[in-house]
């Protein structure tokens, strides 16, 4: 179970992670090689044509695991500390407003079948039975 709880917060992290890394990719601040090194990842990312085609065994997934993670490593390098700072602060609190918008849908999702159920359950009762 510890496992699969650390696969969720990394999980987490690496989206929140992507999403400041694209808040920052629009920041002005950000240089236009850091702008750039950011589409080229995407596009990699992205695009049907790889490095090592994905039918070779074991090696057609190593570029995804490789290449894409060290693009990535290199593009925070490349983003002045204080845009990362500032994109990651954006992008924690738009995680905690989808968080909180997701739970108020689950909430209206769970009320909704709670009244269908109740309506089906209703009408089976009151349902005169055929003979």
């Amino acid at each position: 179970m510890a496992l699969l709880e650390r696969l969720r917060q990394r999980a987490a992290f690496l989206k929140q992670e992507t999403l400041a890394l694209y808040l920052a990719a629009r920041d002005p601040r950000t240089p236009w090689f850091a702008k750039l090194l950011g589409i080229v990842i995407v596009a990699y990312a992205l695009s049907p044509i790889d490095l090592i085609p994905d039918f070779v065994p074991v090696l057609g997934y190593l570029d995804e695991l490789v290449v894409i993670p060290a693009g990535i490593a290199l593009l925070l390098r490349l983003v002045p500390p204080e845009v990362m700072a500032d994109a990651r602060a954006r992008a924690a609190e738009a995680v905690g407003r989808a968080k909180r918008t997701a739970l108020w849908a689950a909430a209206v999702i769970l009320a909704i079948w709670a009244l269908v159920a109740w309506v089906v359950v209703r009408w089976a009762m009151t349902a005169t039975p055929a003979g």
